[in-house]
């Protein structure tokens, strides 16, 4: 079966690796002390919904799978400029709001997404404005890996300050070593 698969160009999907998303908040405690950044009570996965990928018919029963029937506001749906899906979570604490984030990639991958899961992005910002700007940190679903995303404007990023913060959580997170994958996502809903 995998000689015919290669043949005909089918490749099984890859599957998301959910856990390491939990290397977050302890890389928090480090961002804070070190960079003076505290979390924005909010957060982003996005994934690319594709026709028939899913037995999940609506952003209702998405929601409703997520929230288990809470209605306090925490989750909203949105889709972005490029058509991708974003679940954003609300909750200002970060341990909490990766558990979260962490349920949503369970629940969306036991409905048959997870080969759609692309990524998910956590908002930082200073805790004493102005300071150095906001950060992104951005997980990649399918690598398990972090990388950060520093925003400056609506076409600018700040590549040094992002540099800078790969070097103070390296020992903490799993960053991602290919900067190629360092995508910048303007207009993202976490912003």
């Amino acid at each position: 079966m995998g000689l015919l698969s290669s043949l005909f160009g089918r490749t099984k999907p890859v599957e998301p690796k959910l856990d390491q998303v939990f290397s977050l908040p302890s890389a928090g405690v480090t961002l804070q002390s070190s960079l003076g950044l505290v979390t924005t009570g909010r957060a982003g996965v996005c994934y690319k919904a594709t026709p028939g990928a899913t037995a999940m018919a609506s952003d209702d029963e998405i929601r409703n799978l997520l929230t288990m029937g809470d209605t306090d506001g925490k989750i909203s749906i949105t889709v972005d400029d490029l058509g991708y899906n974003w679940i954003v979570i609300h909750d200002d604490d970060l341990a909490d709001l990766v558990a979260r984030v962490h349920g949503a990639h369970t629940t969306l991958t036991e409905n048959g997404l997870g080969p759609h899961l692309l990524c998910s992005v956590f908002g930082f910002e200073p805790q004493t404005p102005p300071g150095e700007g906001s950060v992104q940190m951005v997980y990649l679903a399918k690598t398990g890996t972090f990388y950060p995303f520093a925003p400056r404007d609506e076409k600018r990023r700040d590549n040094e300050y992002e540099i800078r913060i790969k070097n103070f959580l390296e020992e903490e997170l799993p960053i991602e070593a290919d900067l190629a994958r360092w995508m910048a996502l303007w207009g993202n809903p976490v912003a």
